[in-house]
């Protein structure tokens, strides 16, 4: 059997709030053409369908439309739902859409009930598994821990008490963070009472193991892996292979898997430097049509820096300052007892640019605190002058 492994698509997720829905459409084409190119006989999901609870009807939509189009395609499709999707939402009418040949499974309820698949070599038992809450189903399954190892451990128990019935090979799809993977900053935090991690062995016995939830491609055993997202949703995945893992599943279980790169329709940047050398550097010609995230150096911050950065790079999305030898974290103290608010955004910006306001700058702010002030008189009394 040969399966194509994905997950956390988050339809209808923006980057830095540039929409992504056209970018997500591509990746869905690419997804049909690899599934009709290498005969694929499984589409796997593994959770973040959708990036929040309530999608957006555009998220919705293109869902649909994959879906319907997955289910006129060779392939099946079995799909569980991750920590950004609503499991009842993303559920729903599953029994209905079931004969479709699109497997949805939501509900903890139905941990341990596989979808029943066939190939030359026999039955192929698929277990979805969606992303399991410890708080949520620590009351009704007994557990006796709070973690997410907790109600995986479980979760798997059942799993293979049923499979222990059954002369079939095994293919488990869950969504956790597992120990061994490093993760991004786009990932929602999942941690219960500071245990989120889930160790391998958990997964022990099962012949392939579709892991979502991190966004960047991991191998942990030949028969545990992370496909990652198929777009890259933080700064911190500019260095990341986005893609799915193509998995031919033989008739004593064993597999061999090969990683198929996703469309890049615009990729990623971080660059450094002043922003001189930034607007002038011919080895950064590459990154003029990517999403950048600059972060300058100059001693004293620019004037207008990113509209001069996005005169060469367009798509400049983030722009972070951090002065050469000083400390970006460190934080303003002045004194504020008996001085005026005006006062005290003049040291705030010259502390935060490297030098002081201009007199049409203070004259800016000044207005600013009055409009804030309930008094403004009061302010003007303590008004110091510029410098």
């Amino acid at each position: 059997m040969r399966i194509l492994h994905t997950s956390d698509w988050h339809l209808g997720r923006s980057f830095h709030r540039e929409g992504m829905l056209g970018h997500q459409a591509a990746y869905v084409d690419h997804l049909l053409e690899v599934v009709e190119a290498e005969r694929v006989d499984l589409v796997v999901v593994a959770g973040d369908v959708y990036d929040r609870a309530l999608p957006h009807v555009d998220a919705v939509r293109l869902a649909d439309e994959t879906l319907a189009r997955l289910a006129a395609s060779r392939a099946k499709v079995v799909i569980t739902s991750g920590n950004h999707d609503s499991a009842q939402r993303l559920g729903f009418s599953s029994r209905l859409i079931d004969a479709a040949g699109v497997f949805i499974r939501t509900d903890a309820a139905s941990v341990g009930t596989p979808v029943l698949l066939d190939d030359d070599h026999g039955p192929v038992a698929v277990y979805g598994i969606p992303y399991l809450d410890p708080d949520a189903v620590r009351e009704p399954w007994g557990l006796t821990g709070r973690s997410h190892e907790a109600a995986l451990a479980e979760a798997m128990r059942r799993v293979r008490s049923d499979l222990g019935s059954r002369n079939a090979r095994s293919i488990v799809l869950a969504h956790a963070f597992v120990a061994g993977a490093q993760p991004s900053d786009s990932e929602r935090d999942i941690s219960v009472g500071g245990v989120s991690l889930v160790s391998t062995s958990v997964f022990d016995g099962i012949d392939y193991t579709a892991l979502g939830h991190l966004h960047g491609p991991h191998t942990l055993t030949d028969a545990v892996r992370y496909s990652g997202s198929p777009l890259a949703y933080s700064f911190s995945e500019a260095a990341q292979v986005k893609g799915s893992w193509l998995v031919d599943l033989g008739s004593d279980g064993t597999t061999h898997a090969e990683f198929v790169e996703a469309p890049v329709p615009r990729p990623l940047a971080r660059i450094r430097g002043t922003i001189d050398e930034l607007l002038a550097d011919p080895r950064l010609d590459v990154h003029e049509t990517s999403w950048v995230q600059a972060t300058l150096t100059d001693d004293s911050r620019p004037m207008q820096a990113m509209e001069r950065l996005r005169a060469r790079f367009p798509h400049t999305l983030v722009l972070a300052f951090e002065p050469a030898g000083g400390d970006p974290t460190a934080v303003p103290l002045a004194r504020t007892t008996g001085r005026s608010d005006h006062a005290i955004a003049l040291d705030f910006v010259s502390e935060l640019r490297g030098s002081a306001a201009t007199e049409a700058e203070s004259a800016l702010l000044l207005d600013a605190c009055d409009a804030c002030a309930e008094d403004p008189d009061a302010d003007v009394l303590l008004t110091e002058p510029v410098g």
